[in-house]
């Protein structure tokens, strides 16, 4: 699998404070390795049939569609509580 972001995602992320970076760089290398991965707590987010979410740290999540072989990522934002 590979991995591709939108406009958006790279925006937010450029805004994100730096650990919240370095957290994601770590988090997506294993996504990247497996999906299921238990640091990365990935579950379908809402009703929708191809957004998932996964867990950046415990302050920060990030959102992604996979499409043909390739992870998708639209946000990366803190997480609502």
């Amino acid at each position: 699998m590979t991995a591709s972001f939108s406009r958006r995602f790279l925006q937010q992320y450029a805004a994100a404070p730096l650990e919240v970076k370095r957290a994601f760089d770590k988090q997506v290398a294993l996504l990247l390795q497996n999906r299921l991965h238990p640091s990365l707590r990935v579950k379908k987010y809402g009703g929708t049939a191809n957004l998932w979410q996964a867990r950046v740290n415990r302050d920060w999540r990030f959102y992604f569609t996979i499409e043909d072989g390739t992870y998708r990522l639209h946000e990366i934002v803190p997480h609502p509580k």
